[in-house]
């Protein structure tokens, strides 16, 4: 599978995600003034586009748009509540007990008599490389 078609769906959620909070909106500004800043740009000099651009006094259309639709959008009314959780007290009791089979298995490891024995001698020299 492409690297791009594993990425896909995080990037939808996270596409969704924003859309539901509103940054589509915040993106949608940042493009009507990129948009302002250079066609105000031709006119004069770049330090007085971006003057006019933020200036509140000369919107774009798109800007215009983008206020009303922000106006008329539906907002959701959710009335959260918080209280606090109650939990009834429900006494525990642990017993412990030992198991009703209990039996100690033996197990011969091979590696475990190399640890019984004495290092060779002379010890090994270190291989370059």
């Amino acid at each position: 599978m492409p690297p791009m078609l594993k990425r896909l769906p995080k990037v939808l959620i996270a596409l969704a995600l924003a859309s539901s909070i509103g940054w589509h909106w915040a993106f949608l500004q940042a493009v009507a003034w990129a948009g302002m800043v250079i066609s105000f740009s031709h006119q004069g000099p770049v330090a007085d586009a971006v003057v006019k651009t933020f200036d509140g006094h000369h919107p774009c259309s798109l800007c215009k748009q983008i206020e009303k639709s922000k106006r008329t959008e539906k907002k959701a009314n959710y009335n959260f509540e918080f209280g606090t959780l109650k939990f009834p007290y429900a006494p525990v009791a642990f017993i412990f007990t030992r198991p009703a089979l209990f039996q100690k298995i033996l197990s011969v490891d091979p590696d475990v008599t190399l640890l019984t024995q004495a290092p060779p001698v002379p010890p090994p020299r270190i291989l370059p490389g």
